[in-house]
């Protein structure tokens, strides 16, 4: 599948926000908006983000391995303490 840039997942997403799943030519709409995409591109892009709602949603992803200390060596805790 062709990468998406930021601009394109942005307008994507404002789109998704326009035209609900009632709306007739969903898809055909949505891909005008994000440009150069065709509306069964837009569709399979859709149906990937949902799957990867469900999977987050049911805790099949694991969580990020966040460092737990800054670049200067504090912890989090510390720096919300000196905030």
């Amino acid at each position: 599948m062709a990468n998406w840039t930021a601009k394109q997942n942005k307008k994507f997403e404002e789109a998704l926000a326009l035209f609900d799943k009632e709306t007739p030519d969903r898809w055909h709409n949505i891909a005008r908006c994000v440009g150069g995409k065709s509306a069964d591109e837009v569709r399979r892009h859709y149906e990937l983000l949902v799957k990867d709602v469900m999977q987050i949603e049911n805790d099949q992803i694991p969580l990020p391995n966040y460092r737990a200390a800054g670049s200067n060596g504090r912890s989090y805790a510390n720096e919300q303490r000196l905030l």
